[in-house]
């Protein structure tokens, strides 16, 4: 695994991590999953989100700036290729359609000449 710099956390996230450890002494007993579904309700009904948003926003510009030195540094490299690998991927399956609908079109002109050579005789 490279160096690279890992994607900034949003304002949710920032939240929740500050929130989990209230909203788990708040309602003992919840599962994992039923903590973040808690904390989703109380993130949509919360107000003033500003503190979370300014946070997750100096965390992305953090982040931009890391990833920009990583990739001066000639990190962005190795990662290029592999996403340059699945583009190609994509592209063959897109190609492929395209194919076998000319071989549909082709058919189709071929049961007109059935049809046609059934007529004259």
């Amino acid at each position: 695994m490279t160096d690279k710099p890992k994607r900034p956390m949003s304002a949710y996230m920032l939240w929740l991590n500050s929130a989990r450890e209230q909203i788990k002494a708040d309602n003992p007993g919840l599962k994992v999953t039923e903590i973040a579904k808690k904390g989703g309700e109380i993130w949509r009904s919360m107000k003033d989100k500003s503190e979370w948003e300014e946070k997750a926003a100096e965390a992305k510009e953090q982040y931009t700036k890391d990833l920009e030195s990583y990739n001066a540094n000639g990190g962005g490299g190795e990662g290029g290729g592999k996403k340059a690998q699945k583009r190609g991927k994509k592209g063959k399956k897109a190609s492929a359609p395209a194919k076998s609908k000319k071989k549909k079109e082709e058919s189709e002109d071929d049961e007109g000449e059935e049809e046609e050579d059934e007529e004259s005789e």
